[in-house]
């Protein structure tokens, strides 16, 4: 894993990345992408993976795990994931897409990530300063409907090791 530098959940508006509202746990319920043998494959290595990683590394895990599974299949379903909630996006320094399965145990709140410049490995953080900072920043300037994203890069203990 590389460099990452921002990281979206959503879709875009007006070409600016825009965070969309968590699904409820009945739209978890109801997802297609995983109820077909590749989704619940794309799945099965996202939930392997320790961190952020990029479509084509989690193709090449599948391909290596004896799946036959198209990459563009790969990121159909990244891509659904990403817009039902149930995976984190970072885009690197590279422009790379990466991918983390969101931790589905507890209803999804917003947070933000630390994740390891190395290895990918990610940590999810709240940040409750920062989200004070940026509804004050916001209502200074009369601005609504506001939003961001926040992700703090380092190395993790095992990769300082």
């Amino acid at each position: 894993m590389t460099n990452a530098t921002s990281a979206t959940r959503g879709g875009r508006r007006g070409g600016l990345p825009t965070r969309a509202t968590a699904p409820s746990t009945q739209q978890r319920a109801a997802a297609p992408s995983r109820s077909t043998r590749q989704g619940a494959a794309v799945e099965g290595a996202l939930r392997a993976q320790d961190g952020f990683r990029s479509a084509q590394e989690i193709y090449t895990a599948l391909r290596s795990a004896g799946q036959n599974v198209g990459l563009s299949t790969v990121y159909r379903h990244l891509q659904a994931f990403a817009e039902q909630g149930l995976a984190d996006v970072i885009h690197t320094a590279e422009g790379e897409t990466a991918y983390r399965l969101c931790d589905l145990s507890a209803d999804r709140k917003h947070h933000h990530h630390l994740v390891c410049r190395d290895c990918g490995r990610a940590e999810e953080i709240e940040a409750r300063a920062i989200e004070r900072w940026s509804k004050q920043v916001a209502t200074t300037h009369g601005y609504a409907e506001v939003d961001h994203t926040v992700e703090i890069f380092g190395v993790c203990p095992d990769c300082a090791a």
